[in-house]
């Protein structure tokens, strides 16, 4: 490449110009092979040094093809390029759907899961939940398969960019469904706070969006399953929306998915922006944290206290609920999850002030960061909260015995 490569936000520009676009698995292993380090590049949608390399980066764009699609057994097979917005209509098409969505379809599925990227929903657990298989390419070159029911298949997942380059997935799917999307408006504060619990169950996937400021919450979207009750005209002391709205209000709805109560296509309802649209021009930072869910009440009180410091810098922040899982190097791994997101404007003089004072009001709820969002953590605090660390360090050590895969963001936040 002759020009720098930036990320999608264009706060990181990466630190090598040698991009390899490969079409074919062969051609990956041969790029592998003679990288001396090499990390995977997907749609550039972190906002950190996590995918970094001043080395060999290896986008699989051109890898972006549906493999197969097993009916029967309710999986599919993709390479390792394809993204949700172009494997989800085609899902759609036969009958099958994901079981949940993040906010963009724009991002790629390998990404989101090695990050362990979510969508919303008590009973809902992150993307990477539905892999059931990855084919990976390994320091030496070589193809390695790992299935569900292995020893290391729940280190690998969620693997960080650090076992190789993953060019094949597979993932469990569901009969096609729909879903409604609701928007409420202007909820009291402590209605979410008391009634946390009550309010998250409410539909199949629930998202609040507040600023940090005043006594109530913007907006609560919910995202029905299309039989479902409808949730009726009162939500919490929230009244229905009587308009399309985006997550930040100020702006044309346009980019969102489809409200109203309209139902349609799960991929159509389940994130929040639509496939068609750029959601923003990128000018932003992100953050997210995750909490015990049976800390939820507790953690919105501690961020209210600094909402003063939070609000001048943010766009919008959103507050959604994710389901325990497996993989070691989850943030849900083993405990029901909320994670509070902060869109923030693009101003990281200012963002990386404030982030530490959001640390510390979480600290004590033993918060672990999104491995894709900025955070500020030293690596021993963000170490103290995964229990199986050691033996995802181990996992990468056997796998990438010479550190081909290892980058910063690993030496600081594995090894």
């Amino acid at each position: 490449m002759n020009e720098p490569i930036r990320n999608w936000a264009g706060n990181i520009t990466y630190a090598t110009k040698s991009v390899h676009t490969p079409r074919t698995v062969a051609e990956v292993q041969d790029i592998v092979r003679d990288a001396r380090k090499a990390r995977a590049l997907g749609s550039r949608h972190s906002f950190n040094r996590i995918a970094d390399t001043d080395e060999d980066l290896i986008s699989l764009q051109h890898l972006n093809r549906v493999v197969s699609l097993d009916k029967a057994a309710r999986t599919v097979t993709v390479e390792g390029g394809i993204t949700y917005g172009q494997l989800c209509p085609l899902l759609d098409a036969e009958g099958f759907a994901l079981h949940n969505l993040a906010s963009l379809p724009h991002i790629s599925v390998v990404g989101a899961c090695t990050t362990a990227t979510h969508g919303s929903g008590n009973t809902n657990m992150n993307l990477a939940a539905a892999v059931s298989s990855l084919e990976i390419v390994t320091a030496s070159g070589e193809i390695v398969t790992l299935s569900r029911g292995e020893p290391d298949f729940e280190g690998a997942v969620v693997g960080l960019g650090g076992l190789g380059i993953v060019t094949r997935t597979t993932l469990d799917i569901l009969p096609r469904f729909e879903v409604r999307q609701n928007v409420y408006v202007d909820l009291p504060f402590s209605q979410l706070v008391e009634n946390f619990d009550a309010l998250t169950s409410s539909a199949y996937s629930v998202s609040a969006f507040t600023h940090w400021r005043g006594d109530h919450v913007a907006q609560v979207w919910l995202k029905s399953l299309a039989d479902a009750p409808h949730p009726g005209g009162d939500f919490f002391g929230a009244r229905p929306a009587d308009r399309p709205y985006h997550p930040i209000a100020s702006i044309d709805p346009a980019p969102a998915t489809e409200q109203m109560g309209v139902a349609g296509p799960w991929h159509e309802r389940l994130p929040h922006f639509r496939m068609a649209f750029v959601p923003s021009a990128g000018a932003e930072l992100q953050s997210e944290y995750f909490v015990p869910r049976t800390d939820a009440a507790a953690a919105l009180q501690a961020l209210r206290l600094i909402q003063d410091q939070i609000a001048p810098h943010l766009l919008v922040s959103e507050i959604r609920t994710i389901a325990a899982d497996g993989f070691w190097m989850s943030p849900a791994y083993r405990q029901d999850s909320v994670a509070f997101h902060f869109t923030w404007k693009q101003d990281w003089a200012a963002v990386s002030k404030v982030l530490p004072v959001i640390e510390a009001q979480l600290n004590v709820f033993g918060t672990r960061p999104h491995w894709g969002k900025l955070f500020t953590m030293p690596g021993r605090d963000v170490e103290a909260r995964y229990e199986r660390l050691a033996d995802f360090r181990e996992l990468l050590r056997r796998t990438d015995p010479d550190g081909k895969f290892r980058n910063a963001f690993l030496d600081a936040y594995v090894f």
